[in-house]
């Protein structure tokens, strides 16, 4: 087994230098608790965008900031995420034992593995991690907010919703795990084009109806796994932010979708 997965994009995505990393993150952090409200629970789970940091890190911080109480209670975070270079039938493992980036190393969780090694849709594929940003980007912010934490990594590909379920349904755990799903929204549509389609993708989240396509989320398999799991479990969703790269620093004749939303157990369980 590889030990370590190198960082593929930092330098591209984000910084590539540890400092400017860390205080472009926490700039992001400080802007975004600024407009959250002060609570002491967090999130079972989250949907948070994956572009370049300059594009959805601001959007991407709305999520971070509300597991900032979590810090030394969340040990596991399962990120799921979809492929964009490799095909992939079903959920893959790295073969790999940390993901590094500018921060640091982080372990993957080899008990989470081992749960959902004899799930039939769950393979180790190398490939399908080696160049994939989209769960990356994410372990960053992850290090920043909650700093000691074991990740298990998934690059989602061709997979029904109820097969992404019942791998979260074998990790699920309790206060100590979060779930991330990793995804963006509408691509490449012009400004009041994609405020309309991502704002009906928004609705389509938050009432937990799952069947999103991958025009109106390139995450789509993944997050409608989450949504039928969210349903089951009767989580209760938040839209957090909503805007797209016209909004941050993009030209605004095309634009890329992103949204942070978050989804709570009832409060005896948070």
């Amino acid at each position: 087994m590889q030990a370590i997965r190198p960082a593929a994009v930092a330098g591209a995505f984000y910084p590539g230098l540890a400092a400017d990393l860390r205080r472009q993150i926490e700039d992001y952090l400080a802007e975004a608790a600024g407009q959250a409200p002060g609570q002491d629970t967090w999130p079972k789970a989250l949907i948070v965008p994956h572009a370049g940091y300059i594009y959805s890190g601001p959007v991407a911080a709305a999520a971070y900031a509300r597991l900032a109480p979590a810090r030394g209670q969340v040990r596991r975070v399962v990120l799921l995420g979809p492929v964009h270079r490799v095909p992939v039938r079903g959920l893959a493992l790295p073969e790999a034992s940390g993901l590094e980036t500018p921060l640091g190393i982080v372990p993957v969780d080899a008990e989470a593995a081992r749960a959902i090694a004899d799930v039939p849709q769950v393979q180790r594929n190398a490939a399908a991690h080696a160049w994939e940003h989209a769960l990356e980007v994410q372990l960053p912010f992850l290090q920043v907010v909650l700093g000691d934490f074991q990740v298990l990594p998934l690059a989602v590909g061709s997979a029904r919703p109820a097969e992404v379920a019942e791998v979260l349904e074998r990790v699920w755990g309790g206060p100590e795990t979060v779930i991330l799903v990793s995804s963006d929204l509408s691509h490449y549509l012009p400004y009041p084009t994609a405020r309309q389609v991502d704002g009906q993708t928004a609705q389509s989240i938050l009432a937990l109806h799952g069947g999103l396509s991958h025009e109106e989320a390139c995450g789509a398999t993944p997050v409608n796994g989450l949504l039928l799991s969210a349903s089951q479990r009767r989580l209760r969703p938040e839209l957090l932010d909503l805007r797209n790269s016209g909004d941050t620093a993009g030209p605004r004749d095309q634009v890329v979708g992103y949204g942070a939303f978050a989804f709570y157990e009832d409060e005896e369980k948070a």
